[in-house]
């Protein structure tokens, strides 16, 4: 019996069994990783439990329970459902939910739940090789950005990010915090402190990393990690605006260097920034991972 449920905030000494979960059930989807519930945990004030050898996520504070869908083995997940539903006083939520992971939902509980998918947090998923080659007329605009980052910086250059260069990484990335001008925007300065944090620890979190240089200077940098065997997620990439083409160059150098092993790039959602999302889907991604929020239905 399910009993004395107690919850507490993820830190770097969870990672081994945050990890050892996620790695027996491995999603695509870029919240499923330890890095970035590390990271964002502060800030979307998420809390875990490991309750019937599942890992269970819960939000603090809303006007609801409200959980990300858990993980573990299925009939686990369904008993700490069936607890969940019986306890919650105020009305049961889930956030961030899949399409299968909802269908399993529905499984278990037909007809009870309805979900409303939130296109802003999709995330794109593009093929490896068309990211590493942009062949093709749909993406010759790209090949047209690159052509020109290289006819005007002659001396560039790509390295990975090493314990060396995370120091200019992160001076690079607060002269980008002045070039964009955020200090009345609470999201953007929260993702500035998560990409600082992503540097300070990424060798605790097995984070990698691509810087790309012009003229021995840093003018952009990514970071990310695989999720499975297949998919490796793009957390993280900062380029100044007024180079020409740097945001291509380092999107296609970091993916040719780092990330042959994998068939998959997921490059995470656009967060209904409109420019973000026109610059995603000019790549042309291969699927969606749709995500929703989960309620159930009204009488």
């Amino acid at each position: 019996m399910i009993q004395n449920v107690e919850f507490k905030i993820p830190t770097l000494e969870d990672k081994e069994l945050f990890v050892s979960y996620l790695k027996k059930y491995p999603s695509r989807s870029c919240d499923r990783t330890f890095a970035n519930i590390y990271l964002w945990a502060k800030h979307y004030r998420v809390e875990y439990a490991v309750v019937n050898e599942v890992i269970l996520f819960r939000v603090q504070g809303e006007d609801a329970c409200s959980f990300a869908y858990p993980v573990g083995e299925p009939n686990k997940i369904k008993e700490i459902f069936d607890y969940l539903l019986e306890q919650c006083e105020t009305p049961f939520m889930l956030y961030s939910v899949t399409k299968e992971q909802f269908e399993q939902l529905d499984a278990w509980y037909p007809e009870q739940f309805e979900i409303e998918f939130d296109e802003d947090i999709a995330d794109y998923v593009y093929e490896r090789e068309k990211l590493s080659t942009l062949a093709g007329k749909k993406l010759h605009s790209k090949r047209n950005h690159i052509n020109r980052f290289k006819a005007e910086h002659e001396n560039w250059s790509y390295e990975p990010i090493t314990e060396d260069t995370y120091e200019e990484c992160f001076q690079m990335s607060l002269k980008w915090r002045e070039e964009n001008e955020m200090e009345e925007d609470e999201e953007k300065r929260y993702e500035l402190a998560v990409t600082q944090n992503a540097l300070r620890l990424m060798k605790e979190l097995d984070l990698m990393g691509g810087a790309l240089r012009v003229d021995g200077e840093i003018v952009a940098f990514t970071i990310g990690e695989a999720i499975n065997e297949d998919t490796f997620v793009v957390h993280i990439e900062k380029a100044f605006a007024g180079i020409q083409g740097a945001y291509p160059m380092i999107n296609q150098q970091f993916v040719i260097h780092e990330c042959q092993a994998y068939r998959y790039i997921n490059r995470e959602e656009d967060m209904g920034v409109e420019g973000l999302r026109r610059a995603k889907q000019s790549y042309r991604p291969v699927f969606m991972i749709e995500k929703g929020r989960v309620r159930r239905k009204r009488s």
